[in-house]
């Protein structure tokens, strides 16, 4: 074995031990900016009725959050290096799980009858998230930049999709607890029901996991975007949380 022959396979078994590390990298990123954390969920339960009661504040809170989901929900269509007919096949669960409820319900329209339910005038009709580009103009710059980076990280490796996957139930436990506060109810929506129930946001969290060490294993030259990409869109989450405070902020005086 030549010295160069040597140096490649530590090179490749630092690689592998890093890739091995991902999930952990994922879980700590994750923790570091926890949605639940962020100030918006316990203003919002701490909100006077009248306040969180009103129509238009509902619709504003329903737009920014909507918006964010539609961008990755919309995003994960385009997820690269899942070619395989084996990871087709897992991609193809999460786009059913979001995408393919019985009947011809979708995560969108639940979250959309949850808030109306609770009297929310949405200010945009469901048929109207369509085209991120569009929807941006409807938004903060905040929640425009999260749609935007959505879009173009997405398809560029799945690191952004990886970390939103290990929030997600995060910030849909707050959510639901925060409204609930309010709304009893709203905890009770199949939006938020159905998924604590049967551990979907669990269950794509660990699939997002091991889907990505699987292609970084093949192609270990991928793991330093994945990792940027995954802290890129970290940090723009937390601008959504940060333009909903503003909401909240804003509607009660403070």
């Amino acid at each position: 074995m030549t010295i160069f022959s040597a140096i490649q396979q530590q090179s490749v078994r630092a690689d592998l031990d890093a890739i091995d590390e991902f999930p952990r990298a994922i879980e700590a990123l994750a923790e570091q900016h926890r949605p639940s954390r962020m100030p918006f969920f316990r203003r919002l339960a701490a909100l006077d009725f009248g306040v969180v009661s009103d129509p238009f504040f509902l619709a504003q809170i329903h737009l920014i959050y909507q918006s964010a989901m539609h961008a990755t929900r919309a995003a994960v269509y385009h997820l690269p290096h899942l070619d395989s007919p084996a990871l087709r096949k897992r991609k193809l669960q999460i786009f059913l799980d979001d995408d393919g409820l019985p009947g011809g319900d979708t995560h969108h329209y639940q979250l959309t009858r949850a808030f109306r339910n609770i009297g929310a005038k949405c200010l945009l009709e469901d048929e109207e998230f369509g085209s991120l580009g569009e929807l941006c103009r409807h938004l903060n710059d905040e929640t425009a930049q999260f749609v935007r980076l959505a879009r173009m990280l997405y398809s560029r490796s799945l690191g952004a999709w990886c970390v939103v996957e290990v929030m997600s139930v995060d910030w849909m436990r707050a959510l639901a607890d925060s409204m609930s506060v309010h709304f009893p109810q709203f905890i009770r929506e199949p939006y938020f029901e159905d998924c604590f129930s049967e551990k979907v946001e669990e269950r794509h969290a660990q699939e997002s996991l091991e889907v990505t060490c699987t292609v970084l294993r093949a192609q270990p030259s991928l793991l330093s975007d994945t990792v940027s990409d995954a802290s890129a869109m970290a940090e723009a989450l937390d601008g959504v949380w940060t333009h909903l405070d503003r909401i909240v902020q804003r509607s009660s005086g403070v």
